[in-house]
């Protein structure tokens, strides 16, 4: 089963709470990288915790980030190396970035996402599986856009 590496801000606090949760009731092995209250902070430290556990352990480990959007915490997750973070919204959405673009970082959005159907939408990219074929030739080209090659 793979590591989950879990963050967020103070607005995705409590959503963060639920889904460590529901996650450790499903056997997940869940490292919370923070924050640790709803006092104001700053997501990008949060991303950056995140990112560098999913890269330290990429091959199997994900990440889920929370903020009031999940907007943020996409832009910060997404100037890593080796991490393609997606904001998802609904559970296609979720189950397709896994299929089709491999991605490592969920991010959700507290504010406009509820309980219920994050937990639907985590459970979708986490079920979700990499088809690989033509899709890694997509994913090679972001990897080179990373690189400053191309």
């Amino acid at each position: 089963m793979k590591k989950i590496f879990i963050g967020a801000d103070s607005a995705g606090y409590t959503l963060k709470g639920v889904i460590i949760k529901h996650l450790t009731e499903l056997g997940y092995d869940v490292t919370d990288c923070g924050t640790d209250s709803t006092a104001s902070c700053h997501y990008p430290d949060f991303a950056a915790a995140v990112c560098h556990g999913v890269k330290g352990h990429l091959s199997d480990s994900f990440g889920i980030l929370v903020c009031g959007t999940g907007i943020g915490m996409s832009m910060c997750a997404n100037k890593y190396d080796g991490i393609r973070a997606a904001v998802c919204g609904d559970t296609y959405s979720a189950k397709m970035t896994r299929a089709h673009n491999d991605a490592n970082v969920l991010c959700l959005g507290a504010r406009v996402t509820g309980e219920c159907l994050a937990l639907d939408i985590l459970d979708a990219f986490l079920s979700g599986v990499y088809e690989g074929g033509r899709h890694a030739i997509r994913v090679g080209m972001m990897e080179q856009i990373e690189k400053g090659e191309k």
